[in-house]
């Protein structure tokens, strides 16, 4: 096997299409000719400041390439967030300020550099292009496509049938990605598999250009901890990577045993022959082994290790964690006879946002006192110094009345 076809190997695991395989292998047989890395290209809209397990697919296949000498754009779109990707909604995404997509794209840097070499990644901006863009060049980019071809996209399609409306600048949001790869001259861009049409986008315009086109790799879509829609904070079944490891470990062992294989193949490089060993043979194991080695790759060793322990000894010994946030019950809580009211007591810890919430999780019986169930919402608890109040499966806050603080 010639360094080609070795680096070929390596960038086709765990990838869902490449569009076109040959002309990947020429770029690949270019560079290394050459000596010239290749320009990778990944782009992320800041419209929310966490980067959870579902993005780390696409950025651990950047990772891939940096380590066979290449180069990662790792594209921000702090101008194309602005209007928003339309890529699997069914109405027009709202359109964020300039505030909301500096605040969020701040974090960015320091969550991708868990899993890329900060020192081969080249942040860019597609505000430095694009907001440069005249009339004539916007008016030059859109005679690229027809209105047939933009229509071609299944939620395009979708929302136009059902007569649900499609704002203007959602049909320039693939051009405006696609001009990203012809600005930055790149040789590959990778997305997941929903991203397809964008990524396409990018090769018609470089053409359409005069630039060579890039190659287009789509990745498999992580679905969330509900086993069901793909991994998205929408959802709220996402694991954010910038949780604690005990966190983190707690919802690797919350999702179905169903989705354990996809977990393993795309955020593991444990070998399929023996994970799917493992998973036949013993589930539970397997999805401990699983959290312990994703926890493992954000947080180290170490931290997976007591991240274990503390599962274990939470959820099999039914012993309250080592480390419990406390709760003053302040006096505006407390009524004459020095009890408060549940819900006020769980939506003014924190543990939960709202008593709304407070309230769904009492009716389910998963709110304890002292490991008594408390199943009536209008329940008042009479507060006392070290209780420990256990919301769900892993929220803990043990309460105070400050009187000795």
């Amino acid at each position: 096997m010639n360094e080609t076809e070795k680096q070929l190997s390596v960038i086709e695991k765990n990838t869902a299409e490449i569009i076109e395989e040959r002309e990947l292998k020429e770029k690949i047989s270019n560079s290394l000719e050459k000596n010239i890395p290749l320009r990778i290209k990944y782009g992320i809209d800041p419209t929310a400041p966490e980067i959870h397990l579902g993005h780390t697919v696409p950025i651990k296949k950047l990772r891939d390439f940096q380590d066979l000498g290449h180069r990662v754009l790792f594209l921000i779109g702090d101008f194309t967030a602005r209007i928003g990707d339309p890529t699997g909604r069914n109405e027009t995404r709202p359109i964020l300020s300039v505030e909301q997509i500096q605040s969020n794209l701040s974090r960015y840097r320091e969550q991708a550099g868990k899993i890329l070499d900060l020192s081969k990644t080249e942040f860019v901006y597609n505000s430095e292009w694009l907001s440069k863009l005249t009339l004539e060049e916007v008016i030059k980019l859109t005679s690229v496509f027809t209105i047939a071809q933009i229509l071609e996209r299944e939620d395009f399609s979708q929302r136009y049938r059902s007569g649900r409306p499609i704002c203007l600048q959602e049909f320039l949001y693939p051009l405006l990605q696609g001009y990203d790869s012809y600005a930055l001259n790149a040789d590959i861009e990778i997305g997941a598999t929903e991203q397809k049409f964008n990524l396409l986008a990018g090769r018609t315009i470089q053409d359409a250009f005069g630039q060579q086109k890039q190659v287009v790799i789509t990745m498999p879509i992580l679905v969330g901890t509900d086993g069901g829609r793909k991994m998205s904070k929408t959802y709220n079944n996402h694991i954010p990577i910038e949780i604690s490891a005990d966190e983190m470990f707690g919802k690797v062992m919350s999702i179905p045993d169903g989705t354990m294989e996809e977990y393993f193949r795309l955020l593991t490089g444990i070998a399929e022959t023996e994970f799917r060993e493992i998973i036949k043979n013993n589930p539970r194991q397997a999805k401990g082994m699983l959290a312990k080695e994703i926890v493992k790759n954000y947080f180290g060793a170490a931290a997976a290790e007591e991240s274990e322990k503390e599962f274990e000894k939470i959820f099999r010994e039914k012993q309250a964690p080592s480390d419990i946030p406390e709760f003053t019950v302040g006096k505006n809580l407390l009524d004459s006879a020095g009890t408060a009211c549940i819900l006020d007591i769980i939506a003014g810890s924190g543990l939960l946002s709202s008593k709304a919430e407070a309230k769904r999780m009492v009716v389910q019986n998963a709110v304890k006192l002292d490991n008594q169930t408390i199943s009536d919402p209008s329940a008042r608890i009479a507060v006392k110094d070290g209780q420990v109040l256990k919301v769900g499966k892993r929220k803990f806050i043990k309460l105070t009345t400050g009187v000795n603080s």
